[in-house]
C-alpha cells in the first residue's frame, strides 16, 4: 500500500503539464510500513510547491498522519498552504485547514492532483 501511494504521487508529478522539475525525497520506515515524502516542485511560472507527507500502513489501511502542501510564488511569498497541524481548533474541519493570504478556512486533505489543478487555475488567473 505504501509503495502504491508513493507511485501515485510520482505519477501525479510526472503527468502534470505545469511541473518543470521535482526533487522528492522518500524515506521508508521498517518493513515499508511508513514513508516520509519531502521535497519541492518547480512550477512553469517559477513558483514552488513544497510537499511534506508522513503516511503509515496498518492492517491494510493507509493513514496520512501529517501533511503540508505549501505553495509560494517565485519570491517565496506564500500563496496558500494546506496542512493538518493541530492548531486552529476553531476550524470545523480541525485539524485540516487551508491558509490563504488573508484567512484560514476549513478543508479536507486534497490530493496532489487537486493541488496541481488549483495551481493551474492560479497561473491562468495571474496571466489573464
Amino acid at each position: 500500500m505504501i509503495q502504491e501511494f508513493v507511485q501515485d504521487i510520482e505519477k501525479s508529478i510526472a503527468s502534470s503539464s505545469i511541473v518543470l522539475s521535482s526533487n522528492i525525497q522518500k524515506h521508508f520506515g521498517p518493513a515499508l510500513e511508513a514513508v516520509y515524502l519531502k521535497g519541492r516542485l518547480l512550477i512553469i511560472d517559477s513558483s514552488i510547491l513544497e510537499i511534506a507527507i508522513f503516511a503509515t500502513e496498518s492492517c491494510n489501511t493507509l493513514s496520512i498522519d501529517k501533511y503540508r502542501f505549501h505553495y509560494m510564488d517565485s519570491t517565496d511569498q506564500m500563496l496558500f498552504r494546506y496542512d493538518n497541524s493541530p492548531h486552529h481548533s476553531e476550524i470545523g474541519s480541525h485539524p485540516h485547514h487551508k491558509h490563504t493570504l488573508d484567512s484560514i478556512i476549513p478543508t479536507t486533505m486534497p490530493s496532489l492532483t487537486d493541488i496541481l489543478n488549483e495551481i493551474s487555475v492560479v497561473i491562468i488567473e495571474c496571466h489573464s
